[in-house]
């Protein structure tokens, strides 16, 4: 037989041995997704207790292939994880301690993202007589004066510098049987005030959230001022640690500022409460917003 009579066949069988090779690499999976880039994110309690976390992380974990590890702790504990290069990310409301802390070097970037306000509250029967009130001064004074029982967080938290800078103002070291430091959360500083028939200082969105689960304090004074309670997201100094994901913690920084996650935060708790839990305050989304 002559070899160009063979060619045909010769083909025909290089043919059906690559073929199926070809066929199942092009057939095979490109192989598993890959592993979840983790970021650890600290915050305050109120952020957890709220709902806010479980409402908007999920979001970004799905679109980032993500596995957020969340802290919740008071802001001032989780500045100090920043510090210690503990975490990527922080979301905390204590803009004096915030200040210090970029000022400091243990944060390369910080960003505006909301914010509520603080509200006294405290027991039906108010035997401070504080209910009404304008002014948040005013309501501690009248609490000292009544040494009427007070809760305190206790724990450095942005709740706990913002309860301790009225206390300045009103001219008072609180302390005695009536003023009890917790060194607790804000959801669990509620029911300790709610089942000692006591005041605290509570950001609204807590409150709100364990009202509807049956709480029984009330709101005495609010929309003074000086309850404003802002949030902001810092990335911390990846210098501190060959550990921190700085690239991650910007997407997350970039994401929560964006103006859809701004406008998911002004719908927060419309449903559930009748009124929004947090009030966007980015700058792309005060840019769209003018």
């Amino acid at each position: 037989m002559h070899t160009k009579s063979l060619l045909p066949l010769l083909m025909i069988i290089v043919l059906l041995c690559i073929l199926p090779a070809a066929c199942t690499a092009v057939a095979a999976p490109v192989g598993e997704a890959s592993e979840p880039a983790r970021l650890i994110l600290a915050t305050t309690t109120s952020t957890q207790d709220s709902g806010l976390l479980e409402y908007l992380l999920p979001d970004f974990e799905k679109a980032y292939n993500a596995k957020i590890e969340v802290i919740a702790v008071g802001s001032g504990q989780a500045l100090q994880t920043g510090k210690d290069g503990n975490a990527d990310v922080l979301l905390v409301h204590s803009p004096a301690a915030e200040k210090t802390f970029m000022e400091e070097g243990h944060g390369v970037r910080r960003e505006d993202v909301m914010y509520n306000d603080f509200v006294i509250a405290g027991p039906e029967s108010d035997p401070a007589k504080i209910n009404g009130l304008t002014s948040a001064v005013e309501a501690f004074k009248a609490i000292a004066s009544a040494q009427a029982l007070f809760v305190s967080r206790g724990d450095d938290s942005g709740t706990h510098v913002k309860e301790k800078s009225i206390w300045k103002a009103a001219g008072i070291e609180p302390s005695g049987g009536w003023y009890f430091q917790a060194g607790d959360s804000m959801g669990a500083v509620l029911a300790m005030s709610d089942e000692k028939s006591a005041y605290t200082l509570s950001d609204r969105a807590t409150y709100l959230a364990l009202a509807k689960k049956g709480l029984a304090l009330k709101v005495m004074v609010e929309g003074d001022p000086v309850l404003f309670n802002p949030y902001g997201v810092i990335a911390v100094n990846p210098a501190k640690s060959a550990k921190i994901n700085n690239g991650l913690a910007n997407r997350f920084i970039d994401w929560i500022i964006s103006v859809p996650v701004q406008e998911k935060i002004a719908h927060f708790g419309n449903e559930k409460f009748g009124q929004s839990l947090f009030v966007p305050d980015s700058g792309p989304w005060k840019a769209a917003n003018p």
